[in-house]
């Protein structure tokens, strides 16, 4: 699993000008489902956000968790993150998996966050959306489940 996180006093994401989620102080999470992923990915991913600490403390130093600041998330499903564009000029999504694999990890990610006490809100899974982030820093870090990648296999 791969997310692209951003810390925003507001975040909404709309489908056909409805808006079918927002939150205010909080994570705007930009979620992609690899082919392989599982449970564990899911909630490896969900414990990791839920406590990272990106907010600022008095000092102005990152020290509060998205927990400690009683924030929201808003999660987008983004295949795209998985968007290879290293040959050719289209990119490829072969790494990106399916969505018969990828929307319940996508809906077991959401559950697992609710379970470390966050408010989730969310996107719709495959449908055109048109997203509004606040990012507050700006603030935007990178995650990714993939093991090779991180070099500490906790999965």
């Amino acid at each position: 699993m791969r997310a692209c996180i951003q810390r925003v006093r507001r975040a909404a994401v709309s489908i056909g000008g409805t808006t079918v989620g927002e939150i205010g102080l909080g994570l705007a999470i930009l979620l992609g489902v690899r082919v392989g992923d599982t449970d564990g990915n899911a909630a490896w991913l969900a414990e990791k956000i839920a406590n990272l600490r990106i907010f600022d403390d008095e000092a102005g130093r990152f020290d509060r968790s998205l927990r400690d600041v009683a924030g929201a998330a808003l999660v987008i499903p983004q295949f795209t993150l998985y968007g290879d564009a290293r040959r050719g000029r289209r990119p490829s999504f072969s790494d990106a998996a399916l969505p018969e694999q990828a929307e319940p990890l996508y809906e077991r990610f959401c559950q697992h966050l609710r379970q470390h006490g966050i408010p989730v809100e969310t996107g719709r899974f495959g449908a055109h959306m048109l997203v509004e982030i606040h990012n507050d820093g700006p603030v935007t870090l990178w995650l990714d489940t993939d093991i090779s990648r991180r070099g500490n296999p906790r999965l």
